[in-house]
């Protein structure tokens, strides 16, 4: 006689407010099951943080839900519908290989969306197979956790699981579905689709929604819609700031890949620069450099202004008005976004204080950076500890000049020269998921059934501030090649 093994709760604890909006914002859908589903990764401290039972997530039945075989208590499926500007084109889109399972609350009483990703076809799949491929979700995953460790708001994967079926692309590649948590999905493409194809007062609903989920301070405000599009400006201006010192390329900018939130969102043909070039484009699909690593502040306020026209009939009864306000909160992105790059490159710098000529000394590092193709996150790093001898420039003369500016202007400051490495070590990574090592953990993984290169690489980025000497090896760079690196979006 066997005895019975405890069932463990794992903690599930839904309650779905984006499945009570107006059921135009959606389609109720069940996930496609997979023959064999795997746990390839399972996210422990994520799971924790969300009141989930490791343990029970990696049975069988945990197995089972993060593959879209089963459906947890609580949960209400459902394929969002949105449209975007892709590229700068408008079209129609929604989910076309994901659905919202539901919203965890967890302990503190945070609402998080749990969204399947590869979880199959959906009304919205234009033709897709709506599947994943094991590469990219393994990715998102790498990606989406260092991002995370390096303190920039983004989404994040609690596992990714192999369906134990093929999938065609170029060639038959492993299938996969990725869990991904996030704030919410509401995007400015959210906006768009309701703005061109639903009501008014549909709208309404979907501002009011969004303030009440992410901005509720704005419900206060004189004019709450107003509010919404200044705080959502605001938020983004800081992220964009936050990718933009540590060199971070989102690859695919469209207005559907931007949360209201001001999180990061959707990691497809996305890379972190080596050598610093404002011009540097990984994406493949990315023909004419839209989305380069410069254009990224621009292109953060084009999609804003998108967000400020779906929002005009809310913002005002007179069109003329509501376009003059759309128009002034859109006007103060390129001033909030400059304040949060200098603050953090001054902190890079190791300055606390602010002068007149800072501008000008970060600018002229760049300059020489561009100039001798210098490793962005390299270069600050020997900064930080006074490793000169590492840096592309040493000994011209003018580095020379400017580092005597630079030493200069730290001893101008109160602080003491420990306090100003201090800030340099917290400002400046040791490392990022560099591509040609994200790309071994990949091809060990998909090629070759491993795991251990990409869980050791996320070890590593799990504490990038840490300089420890576990991570020298995830400092060094590619081998030269003549072939540029590129990214795929995955789909």
């Amino acid at each position: 006689m066997t005895e019975n093994k405890a069932i463990i709760d794992p903690g599930w604890n839904f309650d779905n407010s984006y499945a009570r909006l107006p059921e135009t914002f959606f389609s109720r859908i069940e996930p496609t099951h997979v023959r064999s589903p795997k746990l390839i990764v399972l996210n422990d401290r994520l799971a924790a943080s969300l009141g989930l039972n490791a343990e029970a997530l990696r049975g069988s039945d945990g197995v089972a839900v993060f593959a879209g075989n089963r459906i947890p208590e609580g949960a209400a499926p459902l394929a969002q519908a949105y449209a975007g500007h892709q590229f700068g084109h408008f079209t129609m889109l929604g989910d076309g290989r994901a659905l919202l399972l539901g919203e965890q609350i967890t302990p503190d009483h945070t609402r998080v969306d749990i969204q399947l990703k590869g979880s199959g076809r959906t009304r919205y799949s234009r033709g897709g197979d709506g599947r994943a491929a094991l590469g990219p979700m393994l990715r998102e995953y790498i990606i989406s956790e260092a991002m995370h460790a390096l303190g920039i708001p983004t989404t994040r994967s609690l596992a990714v699981v192999t369906t134990g079926e093929e999938i065609i692309r170029e060639t038959e590649l492993p299938g996969a579905v990725l869990t991904r948590v996030a704030a919410s999905h509401v995007r400015v493409g959210t906006f768009q689709y309701v703005a061109n194809w639903g009501t008014v007062e549909e709208l309404r609903t979907l501002a009011d929604y969004t303030i009440q989920r992410h901005y509720p301070d704005a419900e206060a405000a004189e004019n709450r819609y107003l509010a919404l599009l200044q705080e959502v400006i605001k938020r983004q201006a800081a992220l964009i700031a936050k990718w933009q010192l540590v060199g971070f390329i989102h690859g695919v900018m469209n207005t559907d890949n931007m949360a209201l939130s001001g999180e990061t969102i959707d990691y497809g043909p996305c890379a972190f620069m080596d050598a610093y070039d404002p011009a540097t484009v990984f994406s493949s699909i990315d023909v004419h450099g839209r989305y380069a690593y410069g254009n990224q502040p621009s292109i953060a306020a084009w999609n804003l202004a998108r967000l400020a026209e779906a929002l005009l009939p809310l913002l005002h009864d007179d069109e003329d008005q509501a376009i003059q306000l759309a128009e002034d909160a859109i006007s103060s992105f390129v001033d909030l976004f400059a304040s949060h790059w200098l603050a953090g490159m001054r902190a890079k710098l190791g300055l606390f204080n602010e002068e007149p000529e800072d501008e000008a000394l970060i600018k002229d590092l760049l300059v020489m950076m561009q100039k001798h193709r210098a490793d962005y996150t390299n270069t600050f790093r020997a900064l930080t500890f006074d490793k000169h001898e590492e840096l592309a420039f040493n000994g011209t003369t003018e580095f020379v000049q400017w580092h005597e500016l630079w030493q200069a202007r730290r001893g101008r400051q109160r602080e003491p020269q420990a306090s100003s490495q201090q800030l340099m070590h917290s400002s400046n990574p040791a490392l990022i998921p560099r591509n040609h090592r994200v790309e071994e953990a990949l091809d060990a993984a998909v090629k070759q059934g491993g795991y251990s290169v990409m869980e050791r690489l996320v070890q590593a980025i799990s504490n990038p501030y840490a300089h420890s000497p576990e991570q020298a090896e995830y400092c060094t760079l590619p081998e030269p090649s003549n072939r540029p690196y590129r990214t795929f979006c995955g789909t």
